[in-house]
C-alpha cells in the first residue's frame, strides 16, 4: 500500500571522533500524511533485515530533528525548553557498530555511548517483551524534568507527557512512511532501563519503540 520514498545502496557513514553524522533527512514523500495515519499500527514482530543508515537518520529526525532555523524541533515542546532525549540501541543498523547511540538534534548526528548489544538486557527490563530483544534497533524517549518543571513547576510534568506523545507519533507515521514497522512500549522498570543504558538517575524513560520491518 506504502511505497517507501528512497531505496539507495548502503550509505558511508561519515565519522568524527565519537559523533556520527546522519545522512541528511529527507522533506517530501510519496506517503502522504492521511495515508500515514491510515496506516499506523502497533508492530510487535520484525523479520530479520537489517536497517539502513539513512532510515535510521530520519526516525531519529522525526522523533526530535530540528526543523526550521532557531533550533525549533518536530515535536513542540512547552516553552520550547526540549526536556526529551533520543537514543537509539542498535543491533542491526548498516553502517553502525551494536551499540547504544544518543541523538544529538542541532547537528543531526549520533552520539556513540558504547559499541555492546544491551537488547537483552533492555527486554528484561521490560517484563522480557520479545520485541525489543529481537527487534533491529529500538529507540529510547527519556526526559530530564527539571528543564521544563523549572519553569512551570509541578504543571511541567504534564508538558513532559505531552510531548513525549507527540514525538513517538511523529515516529510512528515515519515508520509508515518507510514501511517500516514500530510499537510504544510503556511497561518496564525504570531503574533498571537506566541500569541496562547507563542513565543518570534524573534522567527518566518514558517510552521504548523497538522498530523493524514487519514480519507480517
Amino acid at each position: 500500500m506504502f511505497t517507501r520514498f528512497w531505496r539507495q545502496p548502503p550509505v558511508r557513514v561519515p565519522q568524527s571522533g565519537d559523533e556520527i553524522v546522519l545522512p541528511e533527512p529527507i522533506k517530501e514523500s510519496k506517503t502522504s500524511l492521511e495515508s500515514a495515519l491510515l496506516g499506523r499500527r502497533s508492530v510487535r514482530t520484525y523479520t530479520n533485515q537489517a536497517l539502513g543508515i539513512a532510515e535510521v537518520g530520519q526516525l531519529m529526525w522525526a522523533a526530535q530533528g530540528v526543523n526550521r532555523p532557531g533550533g525549533y524541533r518536530t515535536a513542540p515542546s512547552a516553552g520550547a525548553l526540549y526536556p526529551l532525549e533520543v537514543y537509539l540501541l542498535a543491533g542491526q543498523v548498516d553502517g553502525l557498530e551494536a551499540g547504544l547511540y544518543h541523538y544529538l538534534p542541532e547537528k543531526h548526528a549520533l552520539e556513540r555511548s558504547w559499541t555492546s548489544d544491551n537488547r537483552s538486557e533492555l527486554s528484561a527490563a521490560a517484563l522480557n517483551q520479545e520485541s525489543i530483544a529481537k527487534a533491529p534497533a529500538v529507540i529510547v524517549i527519556t526526559a530530564i524534568y527539571s528543564r521544563t518543571m523549572g519553569k512551570y513547576g509541578q504543571r511541567g510534568d504534564q508538558y513532559v507527557h505531552m510531548e513525549v506523545g507527540g514525538a513517538a507519533q511523529n515516529v510512528y507515521l515515519q515508520a509508515v512512511s518507510l514501511e517500516l514497522g514500530t510499537v510504544f512500549i510503556g511497561a518496564f522498570h525504570d531503574d533498571q532501563v537506566q541500569s541496562a543504558l547507563g542513565l543518570a538517575k534524573e534522567e527518566i524513560p518514558l517510552c521504548l519503540m523497538p522498530v523493524g520491518f514487519p514480519a507480517e
